[in-house]
């Protein structure tokens, strides 16, 4: 910061961080958020220990996902009870961008040791939304590889999307799932119908680095703390999938991802049966040689598939030129070319499906 431009330089990185945060989070319906997002911009200038930390955050990227570290640390104070103060910025009450600036700089000076740990590591997004982006895939994979799969999910978190095959999906009025269950996944519906079939998930597990147990009720409050405090539906759903989760546990290993794959190819695969690798938003955290492991797995696993043991590769992922969440299959035997099937909503509140046939 003293005359150095490269200092100078970062700051200027920081700042766009920020802004693009921001406007991210208030085009997500989350207009709250943003703009205690946008009070960041200040604190950054002060001298508490949080500010300090975001000024001088090495090698800033979106992966990063730095702003919404603080954020949920902020929201796990509004969850506590320990600070409420920003609850009428959350509900819209208090719109001012200086006063939610004033706000959330006090609430930071007074929690400044509390939340300095929120940084230490990515926020975790366990978005059960997503899964319909998944299940849509499925559906149209029914039609070219059969309707009976066995999934494994990359970068699984909670485990939340690894227990799919529990929730209830209306697409774009096309329904799968079992229809009494406390979790409906509806997403406004662009394009025309999926393809209606009759899914049938024979098994589904999932791996991470550092799996969330939701029976631990102090791991599952900081799992919500990610969460939006503005969006309610959000907040509901990872409420019921929590509770979901206690009544059965979702099927979580603590593995590499590219140990998973492994592992995942090296089963006996049961005839009549399409093997399903998944996941969402979570390729840009897999390290870059464990990316190209895996896809080189895959490939030749591909070449080895029949129609009666086929293998698919099912992803919503962020598109890091155009940043929108794409929804891409590819499926062996039959080349295993990537199709490009929609998009959706960061948080799954939408998909435009593209009909592809």
């Amino acid at each position: 910061m003293q005359g150095n431009s490269g200092a100078i330089m970062h700051m200027a990185d920081v700042d766009r961080a920020l802004e693009w945060q921001a406007d991210h989070a208030a085009k997500n319906s989350a207009p709250g958020t943003g703009r205690v997002i946008r009070a960041f911009l200040p604190l950054i200038a002060g001298d508490t220990a949080c500010g300090a930390r975001m000024r001088n955050w090495p090698g800033l990227s979106l992966e990063d996902a730095m702003p919404l570290r603080l954020t949920g640390g902020l929201h796990n104070l509004l969850l506590t009870g320990a600070d409420t103060r920003l609850a009428p910025v959350y509900a819209g009450e208090i719109t001012d961008q200086s006063a939610v600036d004033a706000l959330v700089e006090a609430v930071v000076r007074d929690h400044d040791g509390r939340l300095l740990p929120w940084f230490d590591g990515p926020p975790q997004t366990n978005e059960a939304g997503r899964s319909g982006g998944i299940m849509a895939q499925l559906l149209w994979l029914a039609r070219r590889i059969g309707p009976r799969f066995e999934l494994f999910e990359l970068g699984c978190s909670a485990g939340i999307n690894t227990m799919l095959d529990r929730f209830a999906f209306n697409l774009g009025g096309v329904r799968a799932g079992p229809a009494d269950s406390p979790i409906t996944i509806r997403p406004e519906w662009k394009g025309p119908q999926p393809p209606s079939a009759l899914i049938e998930i024979v098994a589904i597990e999932g791996c991470d680095v550092a799996p969330i147990d939701l029976a631990d009720p102090g791991q599952a409050l900081h799992l919500k703390s990610y969460v939006w405090p503005d969006t309610p539906v959000r907040l509901a759903r990872i409420d019921a999938a929590t509770a979901m989760a206690r009544q059965r546990h979702p099927v979580q290993h603590c593995m590499d991802a590219g140990a998973f794959v492994a592992r995942m190819l090296a089963v006996p695969q049961p005839a009549g049966v399409a093997r399903v690798l998944f996941h969402t938003v979570v390729w840009q955290y897999v390290p870059p040689e464990t990316r190209a492991a895996i896809t080189q797995r895959m490939a030749a696993a591909g070449m080895a598939a029949t129609a009666e043991r086929p293998l698919a590769w099912v992803t919503v992922e962020t598109n890091r030129q155009t940043f929108r969440h794409e929804l891409r299959s590819r499926y062996w035997p039959g080349g295993g070319e990537e199709v490009l099937l929609g998009e959706a909503h960061a948080h799954g509140a939408w998909i435009d499906w593209y009909g592809i046939e």
